[in-house]
């Protein structure tokens, strides 16, 4: 029977690898089915895949380098790790492991770190290019990385602003009817650009950004007609505005200026569809350099892991629903 063999080094505890009760090796075990012994600062691994074997050692080396870093994986973190490892399997020239991937995806000013290899991914055509599409379900930290990266721009100097935009597809024809002004009535649409900002800065100083316009939050209708330089722009729910909404909002890109686009066309509020921008953009924009569409998918769901569950549900229900149409 094939064997693998894991020297442990004196400074890792072997709790601290393998969870309470070596659950993370018992895990580990049933889903690759081999036989998994610690004996000693040794862990022999066993099986008759060999290919499952070497994974399994890949993993358990993994989880040492997090240790001696002094990461503490979490179980949501570690599932999504032995996950990443099959999706790739053995010997892939682009994977060298879930925490390589990860690991330097910090960014400095607003300690905001990339938890999924998808994510990644993101921020660093955030950093290389000019314009960004981001597209993926919901949970994907499209938005808030998005966030995380502009305030990083802010703070060092590479902009001079920070503009949050998204529609307001949902109050149509009802914002005459709400109460206060036009921003009071648009505002609960603008909430979730809120939530992600506040998350990331402090609130008095997010309160002297908004003072000075250094950090505005506007609704997609406020873009016509300006010329944003120096800016980090985010267009939020991209997925609900039209054709020619899209093509105004990238006319306004200026000088020094960063651009984030996030959407769900999964979850278009438009009465067509096929009307989005953000559907139509990626036929249009394709291939032009510095512009680059991210797709996160639900291997990139960090909230709680029900959501992931939830997306999956729904993907094959409209599956089976588009195959009974036809």
């Amino acid at each position: 029977m094939p064997v693998r063999k894991i020297t442990i080094p004196h400074d890792v505890e072997i709790r601290e690898l393998f969870g309470e009760y070596d659950r993370k090796a018992k895990y580990l075990q049933d889903r690759f089915k081999v036989k998994l012994s610690i004996i000693g600062n040794e862990v022999w691994i066993k099986g008759e895949d060999a290919e499952n074997l070497d994974m399994v050692e890949e993993i358990v080396n993994e989880l040492i380098e997090m240790n001696r870093d002094g990461h503490l994986i979490d179980w949501r973190e570690f599932e999504y790790m032995v996950e990443q490892h099959q999706i790739h399997g053995k010997g892939s020239s682009e994977f060298k492991g879930y925490y390589r991937e990860v690991k330097n995806s910090t960014l400095v000013a607003s300690r905001v770190k990339a938890k999924t290899v998808g994510q990644k991914h993101y921020l660093d055509s955030m950093r290389k290019n000019e314009v960004v599409f981001a597209i993926g379900p919901a949970g994907t930290g499209k938005t808030y990385l998005a966030v995380a990266m502009a305030v990083d721009f802010l703070r060092s100097g590479k902009v001079q602003r920070i503009i949050l935009t998204r529609p307001a597809v949902e109050a149509g024809e009802r914002l005459g009817f709400l109460p206060g002004t036009l921003m009071e009535k648009v505002d609960p649409y603008l909430r979730p650009l809120y939530d992600s900002l506040i998350d990331i800065l402090p609130v008095d100083r997010l309160s002297y950004y908004k003072e000075q316009g250094i950090v505005e939050v506007v609704p997609l209708a406020y873009m016509r007609g300006r010329t944003l330089n120096n800016s980090f722009i985010i267009l939020d729910e991209a997925q609900n505005t039209t054709y020619q909404q899209m093509k105004m909002f990238l006319t306004r890109i200026g000088f020094n200026s960063r651009v984030v686009v996030t959407g769900d066309i999964t979850q278009i509020d438009l009465e067509s569809s096929g009307d989005s921008g953000l559907v139509i953009i990626q036929k249009i924009l394709k291939g032009i350099q510095s512009v680059d569409f991210v797709y996160l998918t639900e291997h990139d769901v960090v909230r709680n892991p029900i959501v992931k569950e939830i997306i999956r549900a729904y993907d094959v229900y409209e599956r089976e629903a588009k195959e009974n149409d036809r």
